[in-house]
């Protein structure tokens, strides 16, 4: 379905407000979140370096992978919640009481549905990203004549985000349908690996 019926769908369906569903857990985690794992990119690459004398592709890898997937288990009842109130249209509850009731009904681990995939996918994109953006910023910078700037920084820039979608993109999927399933004992999938094996064999 395209991207452009599912838009028109929610406006007409929904409304305006439709668009912005689960805003207010979306926020709380992209502040959280942002802030941790790209925080902590730059002290796990220095604890590398401090470790093994040297930042090589291998160690910036490494120390995205720690500052993504450490974000992610602190942030996931957010992404929860976020997907939550998302797929609920027709309910009119805030983010508090939907987290209310996700706990009375599932438990409070419930909130952490979907944290290993989440935490993988968490790793990948940021060592993609922060890794791909250091190395394509060296090679541009040795190989053509742009220097320290805004072209070097939005060439760098687009290069990292091509690449960390195309790793992510279904870790994200996998996360999302795991987030999504209810806790009962005839559960969809057991694990993220089930998840990712029943949607390639479907």
């Amino acid at each position: 379905m395209a991207v452009g019926h599912i838009f028109t769908q929610i406006l007409n369906n929904e409304g305006f407000n439709g668009l912005y569903l689960g805003l207010t857990p979306a926020l709380t985690r992209s502040v959280l979140y942002g802030g941790l794992r790209l925080g902590l990119y730059e002290p796990s690459k220095f604890v590398c370096e401090m470790a093994f004398g040297s930042t090589n592709t291998l160690l910036k890898i490494v120390a995205g992978g720690f500052a993504g997937s450490f974000a992610t288990v602190l942030t996931n009842p957010a992404e929860v919640l976020k997907v939550c109130l998302q797929m609920n249209s027709g309910t009119k509850v805030g983010a508090i009481s939907q987290m209310h009731k996700i706990v009375s009904e599932e438990g409070i681990t419930a909130l952490w549905k979907g944290v290993g995939p989440a935490m993988a996918r968490a790793a990948a994109l940021t060592a993609s990203q922060m890794a791909t953006y250091d190395e394509s910023k060296q090679v541009l910078t040795r190989w053509t004549s742009l220097e320290e700037g805004f072209s070097l920084h939005l060439m760098s820039s687009t290069v990292a985000g091509i690449a960390s979608t195309l790793v992510t993109s279904p870790m994200d999927m996998i996360k999302t349908r795991l987030m999504l399933q209810r806790k009962s004992n005839h559960r969809n999938y057991k694990n993220g690996f089930h998840c990712a094996y029943q949607s390639v064999i479907v």
